[in-house]
């Protein structure tokens, strides 16, 4: 009786053996037989799933964005807005979400890591802008939402523009994202959260008058 092969399973098994190539060797270094290696499978095994590299790129990307996207919603239901939280508590909120774009831990530094590679390619790729252009636009989505939370709960410094301030971040976040792969021991996992922390502690509008 032939073996049955789930094939989404497979089909992850493979994606993760190409975070792996990507994160040690580089984008560029993650042929189809590179990854097939990395997953102990044979080629056409690999070429049965995904009939290239760049369907196999996509396909990864897409996985990705998926998995971040459901970790930032399950935050973001949990909490179910930063409304009625005390100020300090507010911000360590949106601290620890926005926290998940960068590179805290060794999934998330792998992510980051394959993130920037792919954007990278993506730049003369056409075939992955779609994924690099959705992968901005939701980050610029997910810190806007933060903070026209923190504005309307009264908890955002006065002047301050949520639009201007959604760019600001997402530059500091894309900034911090990309030196801490490149320069691992100059900036830090406890690097980027303090200094995430700072910048939004500086976004805060002042603590009310005791009374």
């Amino acid at each position: 009786m032939p073996k049955l092969v789930d094939r989404d399973a497979r089909r992850r098994d493979v994606v993760d053996a190409l975070f792996r190539v990507v994160v040690r060797d580089g984008l560029q270094r993650a042929s189809l037989r590179a990854v097939a290696d990395e997953a102990a499978l044979n080629i056409g095994s690999v070429r049965h799933y995904f009939a290239s590299q760049q369907e196999l790129m996509r396909f990864a990307m897409e996985s990705m964005l998926e998995r971040v996207s459901a970790r930032l919603m399950r935050r973001v239901d949990a909490v179910g807005g930063v409304a009625g939280h005390p100020r300090a508590e507010q911000y360590r909120l949106v601290a620890d979400l926005l926290g998940e774009l960068l590179p805290l831990d060794d999934l998330r530094r792998a992510e980051v890591t394959v993130f920037l590679d792919f954007t990278a390619a993506a730049r003369t790729e056409p075939a992955f802008a779609d994924l690099s252009r959705k992968a901005a636009t939701g980050t610029r989505a997910l810190i806007h939402r933060a903070l026209t939370g923190l504005a309307d709960d009264g908890s955002l410094g006065p002047g301050r523009d949520v639009p201007a301030e959604t760019e600001r971040l997402a530059a500091l976040i894309d900034g911090l994202g990309l030196t801490a792969v490149l320069h691992p021991a100059v900036v830090t996992p406890a690097v980027c959260a303090d200094t995430l922390r700072t910048h939004l502690a500086d976004l805060a509008a002042p603590a009310p008058a005791a009374t």
